[in-house]
């Protein structure tokens, strides 16, 4: 846990200083309301439990990380509310496992549809931004033991409280630039979160 805030620490404290320059000519006030539209790219990292239909078999799963991606939507109602709705796709998570009497690896793919409600602190030419959702998607596991044992393949579709923030600042009057943590309290996972670098269009 102190590791992850180190890394929203000095993530949000990189993306103020570069930033602030580039809003000199521009703040979120000139669009206070509005649609807007965009897409990230970040980081999703991954401390597993166990998996389901073989709990008992594994003792020591190793963490991960991968490349994840989003695309959003979202309107402002008020320069400090409004909603989002996104896809995103977590990547594909593998690794290896320690089991008794075996060991092997694991793949997860974790994708789906997330609705949030945003809210925001205009700080100047800079917003900090909180959000709580919930994330919609579908779990693909595949399981591969060394011999001996069986492989094993589960699909799952699933729900779970999603929430997040972080800080934004608008460029050249319709660019909003990113820069988030977001934490997934996904079942059969110690920890899954997300740090991200977005880009919107507000309208």
């Amino acid at each position: 846990m102190k590791t992850n805030l180190a890394r929203v620490a000095s993530t949000v404290a990189l993306s103020v200083a570069v930033m602030l320059p580039l809003t000199s000519h521009a703040d979120s006030r000139d669009n206070p309301s509005g649609v807007y539209v965009g897409a990230g790219v970040g980081e999703f990292n991954t401390k597993i439990k166990h998996f389901d239909d073989v709990d008992n078999e594994i003792q020591r799963i190793s963490d991960d990380d991968d490349v994840a991606w989003k695309a959003f939507v979202g309107y402002r109602f008020l320069p400090y509310l409004g909603v989002e709705a996104a896809y995103i796709d977590f990547g594909k998570q593998s690794n290896d496992f320690d089991a008794t009497g075996s060991h092997g690896n694991y793949r997860v793919k974790m994708r789906g549809f997330a609705p949030s409600l945003i809210g925001r602190v205009p700080l100047g030419p800079v917003e900090l931004f909180g959000k709580v959702g919930e994330y919609y998607y579908n779990l693909r596991t595949k399981v591969d033991f060394d011999a001996p044992g069986p492989d094993i393949e589960t699909k799952h579709s699933r729900n779970d409280f999603l929430w997040g923030g972080g800080v934004s600042a608008v460029v050249l009057s319709r660019v909003e630039l990113r820069a988030e943590y977001e934490k997934l309290e996904a079942k059969n996972y110690k920890d899954a979160d997300a740090f991200w670098l977005n880009a919107a269009w507000r309208f």
